[in-house]
C-alpha cells in the first residue's frame, strides 16, 4: 500500500432539523472579486445523530481501463496516482467490468476502449453458440483484458483495505439473440438467450474465481445486469449493454447466486445497478421475495433523482447497504474545457444531492478517463474528470489533462473518509460527515452562485467544533488550502466549492 491519503476524511447525509444550537462561524475562502453583498447562512448539523457509515469513494474500470493499462508505467502509474495515491484523490474502490466480448470475425464498431475482451475461448472448429463449457478449463482465456486487470493490481497496492465489485454490461455474444454484445435488435427486447441464465452465471462467477486468485484480491460483491430495464442496449449500439426485463432479471440474479454458491465465493450479488431510481423501484417491486433475500447490495446510477428518497427506504426497509455506483456529467452546450467551473460546479451539487437523498455508503464515479471530445471543429463535452487521447497509439506519448470537475471531487473524496458517518445537515447546497471518533466534523458546500456567502456552522447539543483547515475549488484553485484567521466570519466565495475541516473542542 502506498497509504491512505494527507489528511482524514468522510462523507455526508440528507437534510433534517435539529434544535436550538450553538455556532461557530467559519468561512468557505476568500472571493473570487470584490463583492458587490453577501448572504448569511447558518449550516445546523445533527451531530449528536450520525447516519450512514461511509464506505468510500471510486470509479468503474471499464473502458478508460481497457485503454490506459496498455500505457507505458510513468503513464499509467501516473493516472493510478491521481485516482488511488496518497496525494491524489484517495479512492478507495474499483468496479470491474467483466467483459462479454464480441466473435472474433466481428468487425470493431464500439467506442474507444469499449470492446473489453471476454475471458472465454473458443475451441478451433468449434461452430454455433452452443460449445462453451464453464467446467472445461482450455476455454477459459486468462490472458483476456490485460489493460483492466493491470488497474487491479495498481490498485491493491496503493490502497489499504480496496474494495473491489464486479460488475456485467453484457453476455458474452454466443450467449446472446443478436450475436453482438451491444444489445438486441429491437432495443426493449431481452438479449440474453432463453434458458442461458446458468451458462452466463457460471461464466460470470468463474471470472470472478480467476481473478480473485490471478491477482490476489477480493471481489465482495457482483452485479450481474447494468441499466437493465432501460431502451439503451441495440445492436447497433457502440457499447456493451443488454436489457433485462424485471422477470429475466430475477432469473439472472438468482441463478448468479447459486453459481457464487456453488464456487464457495465469499462474493455477494449487488442489484439492480438501475440507471436511475425511479426505474430501480419498478425493477425493485417487480423481484420475488427469494431473489430480493439473494441481494447483498443496492446498487443505484443517479443518471435522473426522481425517487431516490423511495431508494433510500427500500435499502433502510430490507437492511441492505446501499450504493450510488455510477455517474458522471457534462452541462448541455458547455464546450470541452480543462478549467470548465460550470460543468465543475454541477458535478459538485449533483453529488451533494445524490448524498443527501440516497445516503449511500459510496459514491462511484462512471469513467474517471475520458476521451478528448473537442474534435474536428466539434466543441466536445466535458465528460470525465481526466481528458486523454484515448485514440493514441500505446506507445504514446499521452499528455494528462487535469480538469476542473477532478478537483471538485478531490472537495469530497480527500476529506469525507471511510469510515466516517454521514450527518444530516439543513442546508441544500451542504454534506456534513463525522470521523468515527466524533472529533472531526467534514463539511463540504457548493456555492454556484455569484454572491458571497457568510456560513456559520451550527453543531447539536452543547457540541463545539473549532475550524481547522478550508480547502476550496474555484476558477483560480484546485482544492487548495485558504488561510483562515481564527474566530473571524468567512465567507464561501461565489463559484466555488469549499471543504470545511472542524475539530471538537
Amino acid at each position: 500500500m502506498r497509504g491512505e491519503p494527507k489528511t482524514t476524511w468522510r462523507g455526508p447525509l440528507a437534510a433534517l432539523l435539529l434544535a436550538s444550537i450553538p455556532t461557530v462561524s467559519i468561512a468557505a475562502g476568500q472571493p473570487v472579486a470584490a463583492p458587490v453583498e453577501n448572504v448569511a447562512i447558518t449550516l445546523r448539523v445533527a451531530t449528536d445523530r450520525p447516519g450512514t457509515t461511509f464506505e468510500g469513494w471510486g470509479t468503474a474500470l471499464a473502458w478508460f481501463a481497457n485503454i490506459t493499462g496498455g500505457y507505458p508505467p510513468e503513464t499509467r502509474d501516473r493516472l493510478a496516482d491521481l485516482f488511488f495515491g496518497r496525494d491524489g484523490l484517495g479512492w478507495t474502490i474499483a468496479r470491474y467490468n467483466i467483459g462479454g466480448g464480441n466473435a472474433a470475425d466481428t468487425p470493431p464498431y464500439l467506442r474507444p476502449g469499449g470492446a473489453v475482451p471476454g475471458f472465454w475461448r473458443q475451441p478451433a472448429g468449434a461452430i454455433g453458440r452452443d460449445w462453451w463449457r464453464a467446467d472445461d478449463p482450455a476455454m477459459w482465456d486468462w490472458s483476456a483484458d490485460a489493460g483492466q486487470r493491470w488497474w487491479l493490481d495498481a490498485i491493491r497496492d496503493r490502497v489499504d483495505r480496496p474494495i473491489f465489485e464486479a460488475f456485467s454490461n453484457s453476455p458474452p455474444w454466443f450467449m446472446t439473440v443478436s450475436g453482438r454484445v451491444s444489445g438486441a435488435e429491437k432495443a426493449t427486447d431481452d438479449n440474453l438467450r432463453p434458458g442461458a441464465e446458468g451458462a452466463f452465471a457460471a461464466y460470470l462467477a468463474g471470472a470472478v474465481a480467476g481473478l480473485q486468485q490471478r491477482h490476489r484480491i477480493t471481489f465482495r460483491t457482483l452485479s450481474p445486469v447494468n441499466e437493465p430495464n432501460t431502451d439503451y442496449w441495440h445492436a447497433a449500439n457502440k457499447q456493451e449493454g443488454s436489457h433485462w426485463s424485471p422477470a429475466r432479471q430475477a432469473m439472472m440474479i438468482d441463478a448468479t447466486d447459486a453459481a457464487l454458491k456453488a464456487r464457495r465465493l465469499s462474493t455477494v450479488i449487488a442489484a439492480p445497478d438501475e440507471t436511475n431510481s425511479h426505474l430501480f423501484v419498478a425493477d425493485w417491486a417487480a423481484y420475488p421475495a427469494a431473489t430480493r433475500a439473494r441481494i447483498g447490495q443496492l446498487n443505484v446510477h443517479s443518471y435522473g433523482a426522481v425517487h431516490q428518497t423511495a431508494v433510500r427506504d427500500i435499502a433502510r426497509a430490507a437492511r441492505i447497504r446501499l450504493w450510488m455506483s455510477e455517474h458522471d456529467m457534462t452541462l448541455d452546450k458547455t464546450p470541452e474545457s480543462f478549467t470548465d467551473m460550470a460543468t465543475a460546479l454541477a458535478f459538485a451539487e449533483h453529488v451533494v444531492t445524490d448524498i443527501r437523498r440516497l445516503e449511500p455508503a459510496a459514491w462511484v464515479f462512471w469513467q474517471a478517463v475520458e476521451d478528448l471530445s473537442a474534435r474536428d471543429g466539434a466543441p466536445g463535452k466535458n465528460w470525465g474528470l481526466i481528458k486523454m487521447d484515448l485514440r493514441a497509439p500505446a506507445a504514446g506519448p499521452h499528455p494528462i489533462n487535469v480538469t476542473a470537475k477532478y478537483w471538485a471531487m478531490a472537495n469530497f473524496s480527500r476529506y469525507i473518509r471511510p469510515g466516517y458517518r454521514l450527518v444530516a445537515i439543513d442546508d441544500p447546497d451542504s454534506v456534513a460527515a463525522l470521523s468515527p471518533d466524533g472529533a472531526t466534523l467534514v463539511v463540504v458546500h457548493v456555492n454556484g452562485g455569484v454572491v458571497e456567502r457568510r456560513l456559520s456552522i451550527a453543531a447539536a447539543g452543547r457540541a463545539r467544533f473549532a475550524l481547522r483547515e478550508t480547502i476550496v475549488t474555484d476558477a483560480t484553485r484546485r482544492a487548495e488550502p485558504v488561510p483562515a484567521a481564527r474566530n473571524a466570519i468567512a465567507v464561501a466565495a461565489p463559484r466555488s466549492v469549499s471543504t470545511f475541516v472542524l475539530i471538537r473542542r
